[in-house]
């Protein structure tokens, strides 16, 4: 456990949680440790290499093995890289012409040549027939005998690890920031949250659980503690006893309820119950999901403890024996009846439910009149609703400009996207201005104002983490919509998967396309060598694990845009896959060294989203020859096997184009704002390092800042969405 507590401190915080051991002299084992560090691209910081130099050598040697697994992980060196072209990049063969080779050996395999005439004779032939097609032919280590040893480079990456303080207020601190979060978490961090909330269930809260899901794995490790519960609605049980039942807390997907124990079934109805009798009201939540509070009166049997009376109502509602009015029926009655200005004041009282009705109620006005009603509600109620639900209506009104013509983006919760046409009446010019500049202001309200901020460049076209759905797991993975430099003449992208069950065949492919969308050319199995790269080679099994690359010479590249995308061919889902990730290395042209080398991996990201089709990033050329990363975080339905790069140009090209063309709130905005409240906004200069406390936003801590500052990186960049 304290391996794993300790795993979650470095990835979430790049934090060295300080080793606690006897003194010594641990200078060498230090060096060392710091040496193993750099060649997969980490770096102890000044203050934890001088603290584990004053520990005993054991107590050094033992925290290296730990935190080496743990950046190893990070960066996807913890399995073996293997290509199916043995010094690929060089000598990858023409397609066809290795199409042909694979058909020439298996001709003469005595084995596999009939079947292999058979085909030739119907004039089409199954390459995964073929004896020699989409499995390795060499041994890993026969693999790196092929290669160069990797040379050095300034521009490789070098992750800093900083000292933290003792595990347990490392763990603590984790805990309440995630715990405490006003966005959502991925599935990931919320994994990571329920292994904190047992941990942390009898120690130190946070004065508010603002996110249901989060307050769900808080329950449950609470419950698991026997300390109180924190719940003020029935969906709140509801959650709880999907967390208990290893289900869906966000409710998106049923959950399939466990039996309960007595104890269990007992708490959950009197929490029902208290939540009741406190606002009986509650009750008509029930009706958004009742068939799961169906389910979940199977397994409780009310009936069996009519000491909580209120809780059967809960399930009597639920089963359709007692009425419940929601309030959304009496919004919809005042809309169904003309009325706007009456449906605005109502929803004056659910700040929330007024926030994301007020596109609906602004196109449904039929007068400037009722529009004003709207807008005035929306300026009289903003103080009451969230940061998070602010910022993202903000953002919502600055892709709402009255052009045609434009593309609606849709993307759910677990990142599945899909584009339509927009033919929504346009929002009048005035009302969204108006809006807007509301909008702002209370944002900036709510925004700190330190003395002095400093800020470096390369993060304020990182958009803000509205939700942690918006992003993955992983190593320099930024929100979906961020646009991030990328400095280098290689960029190798690569996929990694090992099935868990049966037989998966996942393929890397990319396109390239032109300024307007239209394909230029592409690399994949199909395809495997191009003016600008080469594709690794195709691998159709991974029991043991696989790995496919791209290589692309950015100054070689025709065209605008590159979309790298990891395509399901056959078998295991990604989330079904025992793992699966993907990334992007950035090399210059005379480093050579192996297909994968960690201190070169920019990004690393866990591919577990729906869908058939991944769409981590995108990368885009810039008026002056330079290039961009633009982060989606997508995932396509795809068909049910065989995709392919060729199936989906259309579906990914008119995708592209709708998430470009779509702007992000950024760290620039808020930024902007903070300066215009009469905060010093300063960019960041590494040559002069203020020795007094300031707060800093970058994409990585620096040395030397005050240990007092306030500090804000994508570790944490959450901690900048106000509540």
């Amino acid at each position: 456990m304290v391996h794993r507590l300790e795993s979650l401190v470095i990835r979430h915080a790049l934090r060295l949680p300080a080793p606690a051991g006897p003194a010594g002299e641990g200078d060498i084992a230090a060096r060392q440790f710091d040496a193993a560090l750099m060649s997969v691209g980490f770096k102890l910081s000044a203050d934890a290499l001088r603290r584990l130099s004053g520990l005993s050598e054991g107590t050094v040697v033992d925290t290296a093995v730990r935190t080496l697994d743990t950046v190893r992980e990070m960066a996807g060196d913890h399995v073996r890289h293997n290509v199916y072209f043995i010094d690929f990049p060089a000598n990858v063969p023409d397609t066809f012409e290795f199409w042909m080779r694979c058909v020439t050996e298996a001709l003469e395999d005595r084995r596999a040549r009939p079947g292999i005439i058979a085909q030739l004779r119907t004039g089409v032939v199954n390459l995964l027939t073929l004896p020699s097609y989409g499995n390795y032919r060499h041994t890993y280590e026969e693999m790196l005998a092929a290669h160069d040893e990797l040379t050095a480079a300034v521009g490789d990456r070098l992750t800093v690890l900083h000292l933290g303080g003792s595990l347990d207020d490392e763990v603590t601190a984790l805990y309440l920031a995630l715990a405490g979060s006003t966005t959502p978490l991925g599935d990931e961090h919320l994994a990571d949250l329920a292994v904190l909330a047992g941990h942390c269930a009898d120690g130190p809260q946070p004065e508010t659980i603002p996110v249901r899901e989060n307050r769900a794995v808080v329950n449950e490790a609470r419950m698991k503690a026997g300390s109180g519960l924190l719940l003020d609605t029935v969906t709140d049980v509801l959650r709880l006893a999907c967390a208990l039942s290893g289900g869906d807390v966000s409710l998106q997907e049923p959950t399939r309820f466990h039996k309960l124990s007595r104890p269990v079934r007992r708490a959950l109805l009197a929490g029902l119950d208290q939540v009741v009798a406190r606002s009986p009201a509650k009750l008509a939540d029930v009706l958004g999901h009742r068939e799961a509070f169906k389910r979940l009166g199977e397994r409780l049997h009310p009936h069996e403890y009519p000491q909580w009376p209120r809780a059967a109502e809960v399930f009597a509602v639920a089963r359709g024996e007692k009425k419940a009015y929601t309030f959304d029926a009496r919004v919809e009655a005042l809309l169904g009846a003309g009325d706007v200005t009456g449906a605005a004041e109502l929803l004056r009282s659910a700040p929330g439910k007024l926030f994301r009705a007020l596109d609906r109620l602004l196109r449904t006005a039929a007068t400037q009149e009722e529009r004003d009603a709207v807008v005035a509600a929306v300026e009289q109620v903003a103080p009451e609703v969230s940061g998070r639900v602010v910022l993202s209506v903000r953002e919502y009104l600055h892709n709402r400009a009255e052009e045609t013509g434009r593309r609606r983006v849709f993307i759910n919760r677990a990142g599945r996207a899909h584009v339509a046409d927009d033919t929504r009446q346009a929002v009048p010019e005035a009302d969204r201005k108006r809006l807007i500049g509301a909008l702002d202001a209370e944002i900036g309200r709510r925004l700190p104002a330190p003395e002095r901020l400093l800020v470096d460049p390369d993060v304020l076209d990182v958009a803000l983490p509205l939700s942690g759905r918006a992003t993955t797991a992983g190593l320099g993975v930024l929100p979906r919509g961020s646009v991030s430099p990328v400095d280098g003449e290689l960029l190798r992208f690569f996929v990694y998967w090992k099935q868990a069950r049966r037989v998966t065949d996942y393929d890397l492919s990319a396109v390239l396309l032109d300024a307007d969308y239209d394909t230029v050319s592409w690399l994949s199995y199909t395809n495997l060598r191009e003016v600008e790269g080469e594709h690794s080679g195709d691998i159709t099994d991974a029991p043991e694990g696989a790995s496919e690359f791209i290589d692309l010479r950015l100054g070689a590249v025709r065209g605008t845009y590159i979309v790298p995308q990891v395509l399901i061919y056959s078998g295991e889902k990604f989330e079904e896959a025992e793992e699966s990730f993907f990334g992007f290395m950035l090399r210059e042209a005379a480093q050579k060294g192996q297909p994968f080398e960690a201190r070169t991996v920019r990004m690393k990201s866990e591919l577990r989203g729906p869908g058939r089709v991944a769409l981590p990033l995108a990368f885009r050329r810039a008026e002056d020859g330079s290039w961009r990363a633009k982060w989606l975080h997508l995932y396509l339905k795809g068909h049910p096997a065989y995709n392919r790069v060729e199936g989906n140009q259309v579906t990914v090209a008119t995708l592209l184009r709708g998430i470009v063309e779509r702007e992000q709130l950024t760290i620039r905005y808020l930024t902007g704002l903070m300066a215009n409240g009469g905060t010093d906004v300063a960019t960041w200069d590494a040559e002069a390092v203020p020795d007094v406390p300031v707060t800093y936003i970058g994409l990585e801590r620096p040395e030397g800042l005050h240990p007092d500052s306030v500090v804000i990186t994508p570790e944490n960049l959450r901690d900048l969405i106000p509540e």
